[in-house]
């Protein structure tokens, strides 16, 4: 993967400030807070709502990608990756989330009750990650890779607001002090041609 310079937008905000947040040699380091996470209701039955994400507006009329560094993901539920906001019972997250001491590809779609899917990328272990959405037709085409792997496609999800939509990065640490998250890209690109057809990788 290229290097990139990374760039915040510039109408970007918190929905929960986290612990520390610096730009360090063209990454964008995020350290949160122990116990944070985003969760509504099901199985569990807890509302967290104390996650941070840093996002700006999204109309959908491109793609949004998230690149980051799993080198720091070895504890459970250490997560990070791309978040889709309508308020706080309507978003989705999706990125790489340690369970059973192996990353996954996870997702999460919360309309009023939380949804998660995930599937293990052991291999994915180190790497550089990169989550993509695509919003179509009323849904969101969510993809993921790495460095050295291409694109798979890990989920497509219902997200059908026409306005007050809005997407950036998330990092959340449920279980630990201490988690740092490195971030290489927030990036803006063409949307997906269609639900079969791989993106460029930039």
């Amino acid at each position: 993967m290229p290097e990139n310079k990374f760039v915040l937008p510039h109408n970007s905000k918190w929905t929960t400030e986290p612990a520390s947040f610096q730009l360090v040699k063209d990454r964008f380091v995020v350290e949160a807070k122990e116990g944070s996470d985003f969760w509504e209701s099901t199985y569990y039955g807890f509302h967290h709502r104390n996650g941070h994400a840093l996002l700006a507006e999204w109309d959908g009329s491109q793609a949004i990608e998230i690149s980051f560094d799993l080198k720091s993901f070895t504890e459970l539920y250490d997560q990070a990756g791309l978040m889709l906001w309508h308020n706080e019972s309507h978003w989705i997250k999706a990125g790489i989330e340690i369970n059973d001491g192996v990353p996954h590809a996870a997702v999460v779609a919360t309309d009023q009750f939380s949804d998660w899917s995930l599937a293990p990328v052991p291999d994915w272990e180190g790497r550089i990650v990169t989550i993509r959405a695509s919003y179509q037709n009323e849904a969101v085409i969510i993809r993921a890779r790495t460095d050295i792997h291409g694109w798979r496609t890990i989920r497509v999800a219902r997200f059908a607001h026409q306005d007050g939509m809005q997407a950036g990065l998330y990092v959340c640490s449920p279980k630990r002090a201490g988690f740092k998250v490195e971030f290489s890209r927030w990036e803006l690109t063409a949307p997906d041609q269609d639900l079969h057809t791989d993106p460029a990788i930039l």
